[in-house]
């Protein structure tokens, strides 16, 4: 992880970025990585996150290839696949020194091959990718979820096709559970396939589930986690304090509805004790969450949103440094919850939890 640091600001990015290997595979990519939802601002969700154009984002990879960031994150629903396009016009010229990342396989229309990872969508989603990013490779492309109407092997044996095509390097998953993810890898085991390399995964301080099950499945499997809503679906921002309104701007306002749900007492609990961090380093609360991400097991990558180059910069700011043992031990007992049944024994029973100790917290 990144060493402690006294001698920069909550507001300064770090370039002391960290790479890491995403899972088993040999792929480095960045601690921190730029999701682009908020490139291209099309339909009542992807509206409200942001409206970054061409030209704007630009000026948001330049500020985070300066910091060291080289991967960046999209998929063909964001805005309806604007958001590939705005990438793809960015990343125009440097396409060498960066990575994409995409993902498809949630419905994009109402036709029968609009949605799934049969082997026509995904070969047709492959393609209409390529052509709106610009490029003629994939670094990693993404199941964005589980297909229970398609045969596994069928999906497995097209992305190797894809994969043989040159089209794409590395595959991975998003959203799946963990026996969907163990059997997709045993099968690909079974048949010689490329296994999934990544694992894209909602984990936050208000949000820690993933460490139930799919955190152990990812160490033992070598499944690396890319984060997403590090922030808790935008909660984790500073602005949200107890017994007062949502802010103005906040964009919780239009889309809370679609994100995971957070419990309130346990969220309010988080925030004091980040609020308490945060006036002994003076770091920003946001910088500290992301940080703590970064410490978790399996964690590859945290891929950090910006709607504007201030929000860049601020979330930039979370590497370079570390917290404390003692502060990593309060946000944990802050964040835990009473994990469901099977797990919750191996929490809180010493001979459960000494056949199969916990990764984290």
């Amino acid at each position: 992880m990144g060493t402690a640091s006294t001698a920069s600001t909550a507001s300064t990015a770090s370039t002391d970025m960290e790479y890491r290997r995403l899972g088993a595979s040999g792929l480095k990519v960045p601690a921190l990585s730029l999701g682009t939802g908020t490139f291209g601002g099309r339909g009542p969700l992807f509206g409200a996150w942001g409206t970054t154009d061409v030209q704007e984002a630009r000026r948001l990879l330049d500020i985070a290839v300066d910091a060291g960031v080289t991967l960046f994150d999209t998929a063909d629903v964001y805005s309806d696949g604007a958001s590939e396009e705005v990438l793809g016009q960015a990343v125009r010229g440097r396409r060498d020194q960066v990575l994409i990342s995409t993902k498809a396989g949630l419905p994009t229309g109402d036709g029968p091959q609009d949605a799934g990872t049969s082997r026509a969508r995904l070969t047709r989603s492959v393609d209409d990718a390529l052509r709106r990013l610009g490029t003629d490779y994939l670094d990693l492309f993404q199941l964005h979820a589980y297909d229970a109407g398609t045969p596994i092997e069928e999906v497995l044996a097209t992305l190797e096709d894809l994969v043989r095509a040159g089209k794409i390097r590395y595959t991975g998953v998003s959203n799946f559970s963990g026996w969907q993810l163990m059997k997709s890898l045993a099968l690909a085991d079974r048949h010689g396939r490329p296994r999934y390399a990544a694992h894209q995964v909602y984990y936050s301080l208000v949000g820690r589930d993933y460490e139930w099950e799919l955190m152990p499945l990812a160490e033992e499997e070598g499944v690396g986690a890319l984060v997403w809503s590090p922030l808790g679906w935008g909660r984790l921002t500073g602005r949200i304090r107890r017994g007062q309104p949502l802010p103005a701007g906040s964009r919780l306002h239009d889309t809370a509805d679609y994100g995971p749900p957070v419990e309130e007492e346990l969220f309010y609990r988080v925030v004091d004790v980040l609020d308490g961090i945060a006036a002994e380093t003076g770091r920003t609360v946001p910088q500290i969450a992301i940080n703590w991400l970064l410490r978790r097991p399996t964690v590859s990558s945290v891929i950090i949103g910006a709607r504007n180059e201030e929000q860049l910069r601020q979330n930039l700011g979370a590497v370079g440094w570390s917290l404390t043992d003692d502060q990593v031990a309060r946000l944990d007992a802050a964040s835990t919850r009473t994990a469901p049944y099977p797990y919750f024994p191996y929490r809180r029973q010493e001979a459960f939890a000494r056949l199969n100790p916990p990764l984290a917290g």
